[in-house]
């Protein structure tokens, strides 16, 4: 018997008794029997009347509804001709020895309603390249090929790098990691503790100094936050930068083909910082146009929709984490937070995926957006090219040619939207 309550959450009962659930007891024993151990017999060879009077009949219930549960589940949802959008839950609602009732609750997609996703007027930014980007782009270029030359008079000044030897100690005993030889310190890249590259200003190569410093009340190693100390540093060398000159030389090195002028290389510059302007305002675009179609939609949103795409969420980030080397706990370590404040953090963006895709898909229903085979076919082939993978490859990583289907439906209802609100 099916109860449907608040339109798309449906609750369906299923019993299972009589031979059903007694093959489904007798196949939860058996496993049982594999690992039990009653005293008299050898493990696996336990009677099924020895174990129920020394465990009881009621041990072997849950066993065997888990047996039953995914061909019940299966049936459940087959025959109900309904549509799940997040996996349907289930409890159970009785159970004892003549049989088990499960109680499945079933969430199928909300009605949605959208009154206006015309004439919104949502238009993009224009975009333009001043003359200051390109300077400053062209000066970050610059600056990345900078040279180091060793300076050979002189004393360490703001922006050198010094070549050091270094040794920490804590009441007169060094301490772990508080140790380097050769070291290149760039002066005011704050990477030591405060103090440091400042007092190594104004030292000549050769000297040496001790540096009476304090670690920082948050630093990281517990026994040295708050704690004086003293560096013994020797410079040993001294290196300056010098500045390139957009020559015929400084083109060689940066190997981009066709550029070997500052006019060339300023307009290259330019197209650059254009495309990147380009795609931003485009993502900003779409964000404008969803943002401002959603204000004018109507729906009921499942909070097990919004729970099931945060957890995806989390996976995603989980991996990206994974990627630099950091686990979630020590992501959480750091920052000093728990699962619960990222999930909260992610779940406005989770609830906003889940009503943009909702209100996208019935917006491909009112303008009838359809993708061909044909269509998709040639997006997976083009895309598997992109990521030099084998077409098969990549569709069994994607999730197959139904999605790319459905990516394609919902970058043309996107298409469209921009259209409309031009």
């Amino acid at each position: 018997m099916a109860k449907k309550e608040n339109k798309n959450i449906h609750e369906i009962t299923k019993k299972i008794e009589g031979s059903e659930w007694k093959d489904a007891l007798d196949k939860a024993f058996k496993e049982k029997q594999k690992t039990v151990k009653v005293d008299g017999f050898r493990k696996g060879k336990v009677p099924r009347n020895i174990y129920e009077k020394n465990f009881g009949i009621e041990s072997l219930f849950i066993d065997a509804a888990n047996v039953l549960l995914p061909k019940v589940y299966e049936e459940v949802v087959e025959n109900s001709d309904l549509v799940p959008v997040v996996q349907p839950s289930v409890d159970i609602k009785s159970i004892d020895k003549d049989g088990v009732e499960f109680i499945f609750k079933v969430i199928t997609k909300p009605e949605v309603k959208v009154n206006k996703y015309k004439g919104l007027g949502i238009k993009p930014e224009e975009v333009e390249v001043t003359d200051e980007e390109i300077d400053h782009e062209l000066g970050h270029l610059l600056e990345r090929y900078t040279e180091l030359v060793t300076k050979e008079k002189g004393k360490v000044e703001d922006g050198n790098v010094a070549i050091i030897d270094f040794e920490g100690f804590k009441d007169g005993e060094a301490f772990d990691g508080g140790k380097g030889e050769n070291y290149s310190l760039e002066i005011g890249s704050h990477t030591f503790i405060p103090g440091f590259e400042e007092q190594v200003i104004g030292m000549k190569v050769g000297e040496e100094k001790d540096l009476n410093l304090t670690f920082p009340e948050d630093y990281g190693a517990k026994d040295l936050a708050g704690k004086d100390v003293v560096f013994k540093v020797k410079v040993n060398e001294i290196k300056e930068k010098k500045t390139r000159e957009l020559d015929e030389d400084f083109f060689d090195d940066l190997g981009m083909e066709g550029i070997d002028s500052e006019e060339k290389l300023r307009e290259e510059i330019k197209n650059s910082i254009h495309a990147q302007k380009e795609m931003d305002a485009e993502n900003k675009h779409v964000d404008a146009l969803l943002e401002g179609v959603a204000k004018n939609v109507e729906v009921d949103i499942p909070e097990e929709m919004v729970e099931e795409e945060l957890d995806r969420l989390m996976t995603r980030f989980e991996e990206q984490m994974k990627m630099q080397g950091i686990s979630l706990d020590l992501y959480y370590q750091f920052t000093q937070s728990s699962e619960k404040d990222l999930r909260d953090q992610m779940e406005k963006e989770a609830y906003n995926n889940v009503l943009y895709r909702l209100m996208l898909e019935e917006i491909t229903d009112i303008e009838k957006v359809k993708v061909t085979d044909e269509d998709a076919e040639k997006e997976a082939e083009e895309l598997a090219k992109k990521y030099q993978m084998e077409k098969d490859e990549f569709l069994k990583e994607f999730g197959g040619l139904d999605l790319i289907k459905y990516d394609l439906e919902m970058r043309k209802v996107v298409e469209l939207l921009k259209d409309y609100n031009k």
